[in-house]
């Protein structure tokens, strides 16, 4: 990345700027500005993430520089988050987004502002920036969405195709860890130690909370702008990448949008475009100037008159946990759906993927009995960090899945969208489910997964109401894969893998399940994309550009692996995740930070009473003789007919004679299964 030094303005820098709420609760906010008293809009960022130290680097990257060409860009803690006054007690709360309009509101007021205003944010900051645009607050004239999703149940960290996913219960750690931290001293002054123990106590175990919503019920459905489209009519430009885990609502965003509209996706995992790895990384702050010119200022930037959706389309390349790149190149489609699109349908036989015209029997009948440990290499719904927690080779899964695959390509094609698998089966349980995977197999059988899909068989109709299977009974189902696109080459293999189970990425059904797939009404549908002549028109990114990072001294190393575990004598498997940031002192606030968890999932043989979920997090903040500690552990098992969780959170603080636990709560909750 280039690092801008000088800027068009000269800015102003407010560390902390106090927001009121309508009920006396204050927003913290830091704010970068322009020093000349000429009014100019501005850009919100309003997330739990800590403005103090948690997103410090990424926030001095990105804001300074946009602020530096003439915006007002302000970055807002949550209520209950930061230096933020009140408790945050769940994600997307009607609290959260009448908050988010106060802000709207706030910033249009202020002297210094136009009074209109855009929010951008990813992940979090992304999804409220569309719930909010849902609640047409006259102030916000443009959001840009990166990593966020338009559908809470089925396509956010929590559910896929009706399935828990393990991820479910690694964010709920993430966000146990950070509500348990107190607010900056230095900005709150003495009562720090007060806010601090409202948080603790008040913030709750969101995994319970969430574990109680297995359906898409109206917890679920509020916040979910998919529940209707038509309610954002301000400009949107939803960002993601393939190796993040929310580039499908990207698609669907631009199917359903009904106003202005762009969408990009590249190779990244869940970061910025600007920082993202895989590479290549592009100068997306740019981009974003000219998103923000168009809309905000009304200057003609050019940036409407080019394609509505533009995507990396991927390249072949070996299996592995990581790529620092991902070679492809930049195609584009004016509109989506797009008609240059087209279906291209795989029959099943026996073990093959056949093409009309292949030689194969259709008529048949194969069973799939997965083992507990299928899905050990599976990687993380979301790659957070881009490695290692990309899918392994495939080869290490296949052995327990149902396999078909095509013949050796005589032409390459690529795919562009969403592949569907469309399976005639029956189970032997009324509660059960399926894995699809599509894999580019190489020439040395190596098998590299380019998409996949889950679908809870009870949500084979209706997710808002899921119905048991009858044991024995033939189904027809489709099994969504996530959106992709990639380029297959000539002289590889197609290949389709299906599986009852795919743990630790989801938690699996009460018990083993035996499915049984039939050749008749059974399919893989493929959208094809030729290469078009266009794709090599496109106007060039510009490299990434941003602001320099605050100074850091590292004290301690960082550690971020995943490691599986088999024990042969007890039958024991284990996936351990281990993310250590160790810790570091930020040089400007003389603050030092630390932080490290660990993630265990195991199980034992074909026990599907043995899962068990185990996530343990660490959190320190210290500032000369201030020294507080979190320490936050959860854990998830489950018996046939429930969930089981135990949770418990210990504080401490140093004091003259030592370091003290002052806070310490436990939490046993039994939540019934309901059909997961």
């Amino acid at each position: 990345m280039k690092t801008v030094h000088v800027l068009p303005c000269e800015l102003i820098d407010e560390p902390n700027v106090w927001i009121p709420m309508p009920d006396g609760i204050r927003l913290a906010a830091r704010i970068w500005r322009p020093r000349d008293e000429q009014p100019v809009p501005a850009i919100l960022e309003y997330i739990p993430y800590r403005k103090r130290f948690g997103t410090t680097a990424r926030d001095a990257v990105t804001h300074p520089y946009l602020a530096g060409h003439g915006y007002a860009c302000v970055r807002v803690d949550l209520r209950g988050s930061g230096e933020s006054e009140g408790v945050l007690e769940d994600e997307y709360l009607q609290q959260e987004l009448d908050d988010g309009c106060a802000v709207l509101r706030w910033l249009a007021q202020q002297p210094w502002c136009t009074g209109d205003v855009g929010m951008m944010g990813i992940s979090w900051g992304g999804f409220n920036g569309l719930q909010i645009a849902a609640l047409q607050p006259p102030e916000l004239r443009a959001v840009v969405a990166v990593c966020a999703s338009d559908d809470r149940f089925a396509d956010d960290v929590h559910h896929m195709g009706g399935c828990l996913l393990g991820d479910n219960i690694s964010w709920a750690s993430v966000m146990f860890a950070y509500n348990s931290l107190p607010p900056d001293p230095e900005l709150v002054g003495e009562r720090w130690r007060d806010m601090w123990f409202e948080r603790l106590q008040g913030s709750g175990l969101w995994i319970e909370k969430w574990l109680r919503h297995q359906r898409r019920d109206e917890y679920w459905q509020h916040a979910s702008v998919r529940e209707d489209y038509g309610r954002i009519r301000c400009p949107v430009y939803a960002v993601s990448g393939w190796a993040d885990g929310y580039s499908n609502a990207v698609f669907r965003l631009m199917r359903n949008l009904p106003g202005p509209r762009k969408g990009l996706i590249g190779p990244w995992s869940h970061k910025y475009p600007h920082l993202g790895v895989p590479g290549p990384a592009i100068g997306f702050l740019q981009e974003l100037l000219r998103w923000w010119d168009y809309w905000l200022k009304g200057r003609d930037t050019g940036i409407m008159d080019e394609p509505m959706l533009r995507v990396w389309m991927q390249e072949s390349v070996p299996p592995t946990t990581y790529y620092r790149q991902r070679p492809g190149r930049w195609v584009a489609e004016p509109e989506w759906p797009s008609d240059h699109v087209q279906e291209c349908v795989y029959t099943l036989g026996p073990s093959q993927l056949l093409l009309p015209g292949d030689d194969g029997e259709e008529a048949f009948e194969r069973t799939v009995e997965s083992p507990l440990s299928l899905g050990l290499f599976a990687g993380k719904w979301c790659s957070y960090a881009a490695g290692p927690d990309l899918a392994h080779d495939q080869r290490e899964e296949d052995g327990g899945a149902m396999v078909f695959e095509s013949g050796v390509l005589d032409e390459g094609f690529e795919l562009m969208g969403e592949p569907c698998v469309e399976l005639e089966l029956a189970a032997n349980r009324p509660v059960a489910m399926v894995a699809a995977r599509l894999s580019d197999v190489a020439p040395d059988d190596k098998a590299t997964r380019v998409t996949y899909g889950l679908l809870n068989l009870t949500h084979r109709e209706s997710s808002e109401s899921p119905e048991p299977l009858e044991p024995g009974r033939r189904y027809r189902v489709q099994v969504k894969l996530n959106g992709i696109a990639q380029a297959f080459p000539a002289g590889h293999r197609l290949r389709l893998s299906l599986s009852t189970s795919y743990w630790p990425l989801a938690w699996p059904p009460p018990g083993p399940v035996r499915l049984r797939v039939f050749g008749e009404g059974s399919r893989v549908v493929l959208p094809i994309r030729p290469p078009r002549a266009s794709d090599a028109d496109l106007r060039d990114f510009e490299a990434p550009e941003g602001t320099p990072a605050p100074s850091a001294s590292r004290l301690d190393a960082a550690h971020h692996n995943w490691l599986v575990h088999r024990d042969l004598a007890t039958d024991q498997s284990t996936l351990e995740v281990i993310n250590d940031a160790g810790s570091q002192r930020l040089e400007a606030i003389d603050l030092v930070t630390g932080s490290r968890t660990v993630e265990t999932y195991s199980s034992q043989g074909d026990d599907f009473q043995s899962a068990r979920a185990e996530v343990v997090a660490e959190r320190r903040l210290q500032r000369g003789e201030w020294e507080i500690r979190t320490t936050m552990r959860t854990v998830v098992t489950s018996t046939e007919d429930a969930f089981v969780v135990h949770a418990n959170l210990d504080a401490y603080e140093r004091f003259p004679h030592g370091s003290i636990r002052v806070f310490s709560r436990d939490w046993d909750e039994t939540i019934p299964r309901d059909l997961v």
